[in-house]
């Protein structure tokens, strides 16, 4: 799916698509600025202020809306203050953090399949729906200290036929935003089988998952 643009004069908007997990966020929240089931030019940045595109971006977990402003005085993106990955219910890890995924360029938002069943590993393209996936976006709380720092480089490693391996300061949370755990190296399930979800215990081996590294 082509990587789209609109721009105003004060921002402009970048969506892709093949990184949307429909979350709806932006439509329901601004339909005039994305105009669902339309022909033509569906994308308006010129009808919000720059300071809204950008809130709508933020929203937006997958990443699949990013922003850039335009002029003289345009400042880019900080990075996110707290590290944090959530657990969605029934769905992926939704990623907000200063994040390097292996082989893709630096972003701030992704969400990361848990399912094990996407065609875009390691990224969600919404086969957990397809597929009827079970998991509890409200795990137990783990043991853990709070972080000494809680932003910054996190590093986001795909493993071959394995897990995510995270390296760097994040805070687990659950889909109502309680922390589940602080940590700084971390192993998350992406094959969909862990009896400890989010965490990997080793399944993936005995059932067998097969994703690139």
């Amino acid at each position: 799916m082509a990587v789209e643009s609109a721009e105003s004069r004060q921002v402009r908007i970048v969506f892709d698509g093949s990184r949307c997990i429909h979350s709806r966020n932006c439509v329901l929240s601004r339909p005039d600025v994305f105009v669902p089931n339309v022909k033509g030019t569906w994308i308006h940045p010129e009808r919000a202020t720059a300071a809204e595109v950008a809130e709508l971006a933020h929203r937006c977990p997958s990443g699949a809306i990013r922003y850039e402003l335009l002029g003289p005085n345009a400042v880019e993106e900080a990075p996110p203050r707290v590290n944090v990955v959530q657990v969605r219910e029934n769905g992926p890890l939704a990623f907000s953090a200063e994040l390097a995924i292996k082989g893709e360029d630096p972003e701030y938002r992704a969400t990361l399949c848990r399912c094990g069943a996407s065609a875009r590993k390691p990224f969600c393209d919404g086969s957990h729906t397809a597929i009827g996936f079970v998991a509890s976006g409200e795990p137990k709380t783990q043991a853990s200290n709070p972080l000494a720092k809680r932003n910054g480089h996190l590093a986001v490693t795909p493993t071959e036929n394995g897990p995510l391996h995270v390296e760097g300061p994040l805070e687990i949370v659950s889909g109502t935003g309680r922390t589940v755990a602080c940590v700084t190296d971390t192993w998350l399930c992406r094959c969909g089988k862990s009896a400890n979800k989010p965490f990997c215990d080793g399944s993936h081996k005995r059932a067998g998952f097969v994703a690139e590294g």
